[in-house]
């Protein structure tokens, strides 16, 4: 349009001049006028600028998720991809929630959470000292307004005024945000979220919805919770629920967002990138979400997003890692089994590694006190000796058993060998408490102090007893050690009988399938009581572990064998001491002394001998940046929206 302009102009101009010229021309009429023809040539057009082309990440995932849904299902590679489509809400770092679309965490020194007292009577709901929730009645054991420790708890007799604190949180979203369909999102989409989640409809915990007294919407920028008289978080990030879009989800019931495409394949979110395709078996294909809230800050940095699922073998992802197919594979691949190969890749600068430890940990448990004994212990009655009530066998097992060993050869040096139960990276971590290092000759001692003895000096025989508590002379020390078929516990299980045996400790393994192992008691080995010696893993979580191994967690027929201290260690001391480290929060002065108290006791008793922290690995290509592993988030790929590729990314 704009040439067709100037060429008008142009002729328009030419016969202006025309029209002016001096008089008529006396040339001849066979002589005619030049005529003038204007081409398209003759008037320059304006470079056209190149097309950039969109920059794609492409992330090779181990496993296909099964849904998007926040609420239908919970496994590693579907917060691979929610990732993508949730920024936060909340993050957590090094085991400490982050905000990220709220202006800051609640606190009781912001003012944002508050402690109130409340008068309750029979027939409410409240929490019990151990932390059930129960109604209150006779006989019921609480703590009482301005009370948080056993000593100042009170058994309610029915009949006295009672009041009981409360905690109320106050959490506030950032300003200006929206669904990535361009709605607000408001308040209410979190309370819809909650509603959802507490439905009996919905396959997830209730655990704290039932310890929730109210959850609602002051405006729309702040949701507020209430609790339950006597529930005191340890953590406030469990008590805001991720917002759900309430404009697009709420003609479906609770049991129809278990199936609903809206929610399960293409979930609307707030995040970095909104999914485009997902090709079943294949990927899922994402673009840039325009109405992220950090657009302004260039981010994402990419603009296409793509997962793929590579699938077994293992090597798989690496393979592809290598031949430019992958940007990122993450730690849904199991990388850890190749780990060897993967040290030696990052070494000749093939590929950047990740690795950190936690917060899993895996540990050798002693059946202190198998489920035979909770009838009484009868040597002669056919029970299993009593090899481990004596702290002094549990530490003698612990210098018997070359740690270094697992960690150096077979985890080529990723891991460490803990001392409690708090990863690295915990801000709970004690460094100057180190674990019992591999010595045959003080293990031996210590046997020998208890009665176990080598009496014909040939450690490839069992030690025999004389003389040892609770145990028939001349019992071999002779125990039977179970575990997982799993590669590396394998591996670990060969080398952990090789070092007792140098000890005169008989070690007999047997690998069951994890149905066998993990089934319910008290039929099932872990859980039923029914072992000498078992390997297995917990996790450190947002409250200290402790509790693992308190006397109220031993399952037994009275607590329908639902507890976790498969080990029956008791403790009278230890149970004090885990439970105000469980009541402590980090707002409180002794709050790192509580739970440093806790974990030199353990270390002391050794219900349980540490073995190494499992490790979390990633690999990603050379010039990928940004990337940051970090144990005590939902994902490795927690903060995918920065990561930037070239060789000047920062």
């Amino acid at each position: 349009m704009r040439y067709q302009k100037i060429q008008s102009c142009f002729i328009l101009l030419v016969l202006l001049l025309t029209a002016c010229s001096s008089p008529r021309s006396t040339v001849a009429p066979s002589s005619p006028t030049p005529e003038i023809v204007l081409t398209a040539t003759e008037t320059p057009i304006p470079p056209t600028a190149t097309p950039i082309p969109p920059r794609n990440l492409v992330i090779c995932l181990g496993q296909e998720p099964s849904t998007l849904y926040l609420y239908g299902g919970s496994s590693r590679s579907m917060w691979s991809v929610l990732e993508a489509i949730y920024d936060g809400p909340i993050d957590t770092r090094q085991f400490t929630p982050q905000p990220v679309i709220l202006k800051e965490m609640p606190s009781l020194a912001n003012g944002s959470a508050q402690v109130q007292a409340v008068t309750v009577k029979e027939g409410d709901e409240v929490i019990a000292t151990q932390g059930d929730l129960v109604n209150l009645s006779a006989g019921v054991q609480v703590y009482p307004s301005g009370c948080r420790a056993t000593g100042c708890a009170v058994t309610w007799d029915g009949k006295s005024s009672l009041q009981m604190d409360r905690m109320v949180l106050n959490f506030k979203l950032l300003p200006g945000l929206k669904w990535s369909d361009g709605e607000a999102l408001t308040a209410e989409d979190s309370v819809f979220s909650y509603q959802v989640a507490a439905s009996p409809d919905t396959p997830v915990s209730r655990h704290t919805a039932d310890h929730t007294d109210s959850y609602q919407a002051l405006d729309p920028q702040t949701v507020q919770w209430i609790g339950k008289p006597g529930e005191f978080p340890l953590r406030y990030d469990a008590y805001f629920w991720s917002p759900l879009p309430k404009h697009l989800l709420e003609k479906y019931s609770p049991k129809e967002l278990l199936t609903a495409e809206e929610s399960t394949l293409k979930p609307l979110g707030w995040g970095p990138y909104i999914i485009e395709d997902w090709v079943q078996g294949d990927h899922i294909q994402l673009r840039k979400n325009p109405n992220y809230f950090r657009a302004s800050k260039g981010l994402p940095k990419f603009d296409i997003l793509t997962y793929r699922f590579l699938g077994e073998p293992l090597d798989n992802n690496l393979a592809a890692l290598l031949a430019g197919e992958c940007d990122v594979v993450d730690q849904t691949s199991l990388l850890d089994e190749q780990l060897e190969p993967i040290l030696e890749l990052q070494k000749s600068g093939k590929l950047k590694a990740f690795i950190a430890q936690g917060p899993e940990w895996e540990h050798l448990d002693f059946g202190i006190k198998p489920a035979s004994y909770d009838n009484g212990y009868s040597p002669y009655g056919g029970d299993r000796p009593d090899f481990f009530s004596d702290g002094r066998v549990r530490q003698a097992f612990a210098y018997c058993t070359d740690r270094q060993k697992i960690v150096d050869k077979l985890l080529h040096g990723a891991s460490s060998i803990p001392a409690s139960f708090e990863p690295p990276t915990s801000p709970l971590f004690l460094k100057d408490l180190a674990p019992l290092p591999f010595d045959v000759s003080v293990g031996s001692q210590l046997l020998d102090e208890v009665g176990w003895k080598d009496l014909d000096g040939d450690p490839k025989t069992p030690r025999l007893a004389v003389g040892v508590s609770n145990v028939i002379d001349q019992t071999p020390l002779a125990v039977t050690y179970v575990t997982t078929q799993a590669a590396l516990r394998m591996e670990v299980a060969k080398v952990l009988v090789d070092s007792l045996a140098q000890c005169g400790i008989q070690v007999t393994v047997k690998y069951l399938n994890p149905g066998e192992l993990y089934a319910p008691g008290p039929e099932g080995v872990l859980f039923g009581r029914k072992f000498d010696l078992a390997q297995f893993a917990w996790g450190a979580g947002t409250q200290s572990p402790c509790f693992l191994y308190q006397t109220d967690q031993i399952p037994t027929l009275q607590n329908n064998w639902l507890t976790v201290n498969v080990t029956g260690f008791s403790n009278a001391e230890y149970d004090q001491v885990c439970q105000a480290a469980r009541l402590a929060r980090p707002e409180d002065a002794d709050y790192l002394e509580k739970n440093q108290v806790v974990q030199r006791l353990f270390a002391s008793e050794l219900p349980v001998i540490p073995l190494y922290f499992r490790i979390k690995m990633a690999i990603t290509r050379t010039d990928l940046c940004g990337f940051e592993l970090d144990p005590s988030a939902r994902s490795a790929l927690w903060n995918l929206e920065v990561l930037d590729r070239g060789q000047d990314c920062q």
